[in-house]
């Protein structure tokens, strides 16, 4: 039982940062000498100090027999930092408690290996699931070569998004519009179609508290309608990155003089091959992609199966007619998309939902 209980105190310093260290996974840890925690520690952001590092250096000499519980394997290699595993050898630590493995290759298994090789005893799976968890975007980076893709959207009870007119503001309260900003809080990027922009100017950043980062703002622009007066281009808050299709160098030129950064993808009847948006986004290190609409952008990644999680805001009222995701090919039961219910949260009378891909 005390594993679980200081494994449950290393995850609890991890979710402090969480949005906060991409392209890295957020980790905690924790040192324990004589059944109490003596340092603890937790990775800022990248380039900075791993989790373990910064409890070691907290510790000093109290390391020594000391037991260490960390949210996910220590690094073998050297990347934006040296290797925690040579951390801990020198630290002199005899126990090292993992909750789950790291799935990059780079260190998958290797750091275990070496601080067993190195006479420290390691113990593996220690609150894997919630571990994982925290780290779902990260894994899902890692082994499948593109962001975690978290789909979102605010809907009536009768599932309309926005009314025939597309006036959607605002379907949902002004907490249930809190929490989607704890959404964006802990995405690396905001991602739109042109439509949404268009219509609502939106400004696509974390305002309802204060936070260090502010995600990429990410437009899908295939004909480039952009219009360089709208808030996204001119107020300077986040980094506005726009895809499109269209090779218009003059217009282009002028969108980067303001700061935008514009990615030029290919398109097919209209509309950009989001297999390739992914593509360019994973190399630019966007590790959770929130897509927030509007309805033909939502449908398009349903319809291709891109999508890791949903949440979807229920607003207690009746809307008919309007926009909502549209067809995404499902022509009798056995072509439907299955999800699975993760979590249930109550802003006042809207009810958050959260789905899961359900496992085949």
């Amino acid at each position: 039982m005390d594993d679980q209980r200081f494994m449950r105190r290393a995850l609890e310093l991890a979710l402090l940062r969480k949005g906060l260290t991409h392209p890295n996974p957020t980790v905690g840890c924790v040192i324990v000498k004589d059944g109490k925690i003596v340092s603890e520690g937790y990775h800022e952001k990248a380039g900075m100090p791993h989790a373990e590092v910064v409890a070691i250096q907290k510790a000093g000499e109290r390391t020594k027999g000391a037991t260490l519980y960390v949210t996910l394997e220590p690094c073998t290699h050297y990347g934006r930092t040296p290797p925690c595993t040579d951390a801990i050898i020198r630290a002199g630590l005899s126990r090292v408690v993992v909750a789950t493995l790291d799935p990059n290759p780079l260190v998958s298994g290797k750091g275990v290996e070496r601080l067993t090789k190195a006479g420290i005893k390691v113990d593996v799976g220690i609150l894997q699931e919630e571990a994982r968890r925290i780290n779902e975007d990260f894994f899902t980076y890692i082994t499948q070569k593109r962001p975690y893709i978290t789909l979102k959207w605010a809907q009536s009870v009768d599932g309309t998004m926005a009314t025939r007119t597309g006036e959607s503001k605002w379907i949902t309260s002004e907490e249930s519009r809190a929490f989607a900003h704890r959404l964006r809080a802990e995405a690396t990027g905001v991602l739109v179609g042109i439509n949404t922009v268009l219509r609502d100017d939106p400004e696509l950043t974390v305002r309802a508290f204060e936070w260090e980062r502010q995600p990429f703002r990410i437009v899908l622009d295939p004909q480039l309608r952009i219009r360089e007066e709208l808030k996204l281009i001119r107020d300077g808050r986040a980094q506005t990155i726009l895809i499109t299709a269209m090779e218009d160098r003059e217009k282009i030129e002028r969108l980067q003089e303001m700061g935008v950064r514009v990615i030029l993808a290919p398109s097919e009847d209209g509309r950009l091959k989001l297999s390739e948006v992914l593509r360019e986004l994973f190399f630019m290190e966007v590790m959770h992609l929130l897509v927030e609409g509007g309805s033909i952008t939502l449908t398009s990644f349903i319809k291709e199966g891109l999508m890791d999680r949903l949440w979807v805001f229920v607003a207690p009222v009746l809307m008919g007619d309007g926009k909502r995701v549209g067809d995404i090919g499902v022509e009798k039961m056995s072509d439907v998309k299955r999800l699975r219910l993760r979590d249930v949260k109550t802003f006042g009378e809207d009810i958050a939902l959260e789905y899961v891909l359900s496992q085949p």
